[in-house]
């Protein structure tokens, strides 16, 4: 067979189906094979970063995602979602369509390069974003395609395969190769047997759970190991959806001093502390939060993992899990519960806020749906989400590239088309690469979009000097109207009332079409857990604002102070006036009521 019919050979067998991006000329060959099969398709997009981003969304749903682009203005354009899938193990492959090597040997300054005829430069910027890279060539092409696609099964992280127009059409060997990665048994044998011997020595076990329990298809595991060994176990934001809310031992979400402190003192007091697949950065654990480095505890990611400082490589999570699993006797642990989820009310004609909203989308989460949430405030808006049974919900807490959400969400629902799809967005991370709109019509899709409109970009608006920086504004749309514009099937309706919200949720559940909605709230009204967080960074040393003293209805007023105070700190006096319980270390500290 040809090199490209053995490529797509090979990711069928990764159950990779569909295949993203933008046709240009020099990947027509690739396309070509694309078409010719009649059980994998071709899914156009408006333009190569979105493409990506697709992937990258379909990648997290079936496990591998594909992109095809053309050498150079394509494959650039797509750079920055690859690094976005590279930095949170999205495994990706991105097959670039490159000239002819005649073109490339005789050195000829064709369209879609650079003056100095260097064919390799763009692979070079894809080095140290990919797992893997290659430029196939007649003498390398099996060799290169089974080395990459082997690091691409193992790392789950994108990699970067060029093919020049001649080679794409070589006949090469079918010879078969195994691409399984396997553990190493010493390691394994020896690393289960002191993460056993660890966990029953220990008093206070808790276990955190994370997103790349998902990414090495390891969830099975990890519930048979929560289950079997009794722990109290947690989760960081991007690992909510991991454990069965209803699960006896299920401590909530750790969300460092500002929510839950059930979880926090569990954590913070833990003489054994058991991390699978964490990402442990600022976002997502709140600040690098914990008093300890988890490394120090032990630490099991997808293919190595520490133990008291001690790296053990060549295992596989899933085995691991497996293997401490059969090791451990349960042990019963009386757990302090705590109350979990978002309480909701009946609606009023009153105008929406934000507590309302995310109330109202966690009810009308239902078991089995998938939900997209756009980088900025609405991950820590969902996070506090009482999830129904086998809800698959996704962000970008690492990356954060704002605009990944939407065609993200057209990735999934490419993957599971049967599916529901709830896309949460805000409007100025929407306005990126909201033509994928389009795309989804265009293949007949059904998502519930829920577009966040509060005028512009409010995670900066938050972190800048003033929100009324004018650089945070942005264009105003009609968001109904806009979503109309395309042609397909799709009902839109725009949200100002808490009324109007419910009524438009309980249309979407009748409608069998695309639905989009959009939600108005005020420019300042974001979720209180996010306005916690953002406060923190803005504290100054001298001046320390003590959130974790602040009580629920305190809060309402934290709104105001970050509104209006610049990012070189609070005043003292104005803390004090709003009832916030501060600390000034040039002075002693005063009384809380004080």
């Amino acid at each position: 067979m040809n090199v490209t019919e053995y490529i797509l050979n090979k990711l069928e067998e990764l159950s990779i189906s569909d295949f993203f991006g933008v046709p240009g000329d020099y990947n027509f060959n690739i396309l070509y094979a694309i078409q010719n099969r009649s059980n994998i398709k071709w899914v156009g997009c408006t333009n190569e970063l979105n493409a990506a981003y697709a992937a990258d969304g379909y990648a997290r749903i079936k496990g591998y995602g594909a992109l095809v682009t053309t050498y150079g203005v394509g494959e650039l354009s797509a750079v920055n979602a690859i690094a976005g899938s590279f930095s949170e193990n999205i495994p990706v492959i991105h097959l670039v369509g490159m000239p002819s090597t005649k073109k490339i040997d005789d050195k000829q300054l064709i369209h879609h390069s650079i003056q100095n005829a260097d064919y390799s430069i763009f692979m070079d910027s894809y080095r140290n974003i990919t797992a893997a890279s290659a430029i196939l060539m007649k003498d390398n092409a099996k060799i290169e395609i089974d080395r990459v696609l082997k690091t691409f099964i193992k790392e789950k992280k994108p990699v970067y395969i060029a093919i020049p127009e001649d080679i794409a059409i070589m006949d090469i060997s079918d010879r078969k190769v195994s691409y399984e990665y396997i553990s190493n048994k010493d390691s394994l044998d020896e690393a289960a047997k002191k993460i056993a011997e660890k966990i029953t020595a220990s008093k206070q076990p808790v276990i955190i759970g994370d997103s790349l329990v998902k990414r090495f298809d390891s969830k099975i595991e990890y519930r048979e190991f929560i289950e079997k060994t009794g722990i109290p176990v947690s989760n960081f934001l991007m690992g909510m959806d991991l454990t069965d809310m209803d699960y006896p031992c299920y401590i909530g979400g750790y969300f460092s001093q500002f929510k839950n402190p059930i979880a926090q003192k569990y954590i913070e007091e833990t003489d054994c502390c058991i991390t699978v697949g964490a990402i442990y950065s600022d976002l997502n654990s709140f600040g690098f939060s914990l008093p300890f480095n988890i490394n120090d505890h032990i630490a099991i990611y997808g293919n190595y993992t520490y133990i008291e400082g001690k790296r053990y490589d060549n295992v596989k999570m899933s085995d691991l899990l497996e293997a401490v699993t059969n090791l451990i006797e349960h042990r019963n642990v009386n757990i302090q519960k705590t109350n979990i989820g978002l309480k909701h009310r009946d609606a009023t004609k009153e105008d929406l806020t934000t507590d309302y909203v995310y109330s109202r989308i966690q009810d009308f989460i239902k078991d089995n749906d998938i939900v997209f949430a756009e980088t900025g405030t609405i991950p820590f808006g969902i996070t506090q989400f009482k999830l129904k049974q086998n809800v698959d919900v996704e962000s970008q807490l690492l990356w954060g590239s704002i605009g990944w959400a939407t065609p993200a969400a057209f990735g999934a629902s490419i993957a599971k088309p049967n599916s529901k799809v709830i896309l949460i967005t805000g409007d100025g991370a929407h306005q990126f690469t909201a033509l994928e709109i389009g795309s989804m019509l265009r293949y007949g899709l059904k998502p519930i979009i829920i577009v966040i409109n509060n005028n512009g970009y409010t995670t900066e608006r938050l972190l800048a000097n003033s929100p009324q920086n004018k650089f945070n504004n942005i264009v105003q749309l009609n968001y109904t109207k806009f979503a109309r514009a395309f042609e397909g099937d799709i009902w839109a309706s725009k949200v100002l009332t808490e009324e109007d919200l419910d009524k438009a949720l309980k249309v979407t559940q009748i409608m069998n079409k695309m639905c989009y909605i959009e939600v108005c709230l005020k420019e300042s009204d974001v979720p209180k857990l996010f306005l916690q967080y953002v406060a923190s960074l803005k504290k100054q040393p001298s001046q320390v604002v003590t959130l974790d003293k602040t009580n629920d209805e305190d809060i309402d007023n934290i709104e105001e102070l970050i509104l209006t105070t610049p990012s070189s700190g609070f005043e003292y006096e104005t803390i004090v006036h709003k009832g916030l319980v501060a600390d000034n270390t040039e002075q002693e500290n005063t009384e809380s009521d004080e």
